[in-house]
């Protein structure tokens, strides 16, 4: 994609985007990715009402065109066929587009956790989202960032590690890569998972672009938003249910962005799918445990495929922002999962942990699929 394209398709006629094209030789050990690349990257500076970064790479395929931060190292958009379907980041109703949560999901009950004989603070969904990456390496089609710990890391979370985050197109779908690493000679305790939020499918591609006062006039409260389609690989049995339906479970956040570890919900699923009405988040996320879907696929109200999320995680987290009427919904693969409310045991042991042995690497992926 040349840079005109992306002006033609991205800017907003209320300011003149400043670019430049630049040749990047990269020196990186990654098995996999060349050792020195010279590549052209649009590196955009703009002004738009979208509320994109106004410093961000972007990489294109041919078919499928994404934008990434380097703080962070997130995604924050991803075009095929001239609509947008990765939400813009308008702060009126969630400010952010995909972040990646490290080194936890979800909340520490309290905002504070222990390990090392120490209490330490730390903010929903962890600190990498808030932080500037490296650019390790970058072509046409594949761009990957990395984060090491610091002096400062250290003061919230007193683990040595190293984060990289990848991106990668090929076809209709953007592959996104994690490699944590673990550098110390102790194990590393640690959870990650994906945010990505979507635009519905009913959004036109006008009313994405215009802004969030063209999407509210567009998306009424009795709009329908479509179904979700799961893919279930793990289906659950209650003694209490129906033997002839299928149900998918999920935990219930009730306090302080904490779980229950007493209450959970149930959602009938017909022909695989979810009908996804204004009140489904009322209660905030559904949190879908124990490997129970592998993928799921936003349909309009035709039933017709959207996009789809496919992934390896064991838990994934289905949300809007509750009782908004909200533009857009993420598809969040974690592997890791907040805390249970009044939890206050070790780091190391809250639920859903990954502990990392010493010189040892976590690689996990998942994909995105444009399907319309």
């Amino acid at each position: 994609m040349c840079f005109s394209d992306f002006i033609a398709n991205f800017a907003m006629p209320i300011a003149l985007p400043i670019a430049f094209t630049f040749s990047i030789q990269i020196q990186t050990g990654r098995q996999g990715i060349a050792k020195a690349q010279c590549v052209n990257v649009a590196d955009t500076r703009r002004e738009t009402n979208f509320f994109l970064p106004s410093f961000m790479k972007t990489l294109s395929n041919g078919i499928v065109t994404i934008g990434v931060e380097d703080h962070g190292a997130e995604l924050c958009s991803i075009k095929c066929e001239g609509r947008e379907y990765l939400w813009g980041a308008y702060p009126e109703y969630w400010k952010r587009h995909s972040p990646v949560l490290f080194p936890i999901v979800g909340s520490v009950w309290d905002g504070v956790f222990r390990s090392k004989g120490r209490t330490y603070s730390m903010g929903q969904h962890g600190i990498a989202r808030d932080m500037d990456f490296t650019l390790l390496s970058l072509s046409d089609d594949e761009i990957w960032y990395e984060l090491r710990s610091s002096a400062e890391t250290r003061t919230r979370y007193p683990y040595d590690f190293i984060l990289r985050i990848g991106y990668k197109l090929h076809g209709h779908t953007v592959d996104v890569c994690w490699e944590v690493e673990n550098p110390s000679d102790e194990v590393l305790p640690f959870q990650i998972g994906a945010h990505p939020a979507f635009y519905w499918p009913m959004l036109s591609d006008e009313a994405i672009n215009e802004g969030v006062g063209a999407m509210e006039r567009e998306l009424s409260a009795d709009t329908a938003r479509g179904f979700f389609k799961l893919h279930i690989v793990n289906e659950q049995k209650a003694d209490f249910l129906p033997a002839d339906k299928r149900f998918v479970f999920s935990e219930q956040i009730t306090a302080k962005g904490c779980v229950s570890e007493t209450e959970d919900s149930c959602y009938e699923v017909v022909d695989d799918m979810i009908p996804i009405s204004t009140d489904l988040f009322d209660d905030d996320a559904l949190i879908l445990p124990d490997s129970q879907v592998d993928s799921v696929t936003i349909l309009d109200e035709a039933q017709k495929p959207y996009l789809t999320v496919a992934f390896t995680s064991p838990l994934v987290g289905l949300w809007s922002p509750p009782k908004k009427n909200a533009p857009f919904v993420c598809i969040e693969p974690w592997y890791g999962r907040t805390d249970s409310v009044g939890y206050d045991g070790m780091f190391e042991d809250r639920e859903h942990m990954n502990l990392l042995e010493p010189h040892e690497t976590f690689k996990v992926q998942y994909e995105i699929a444009i399907l319309r």
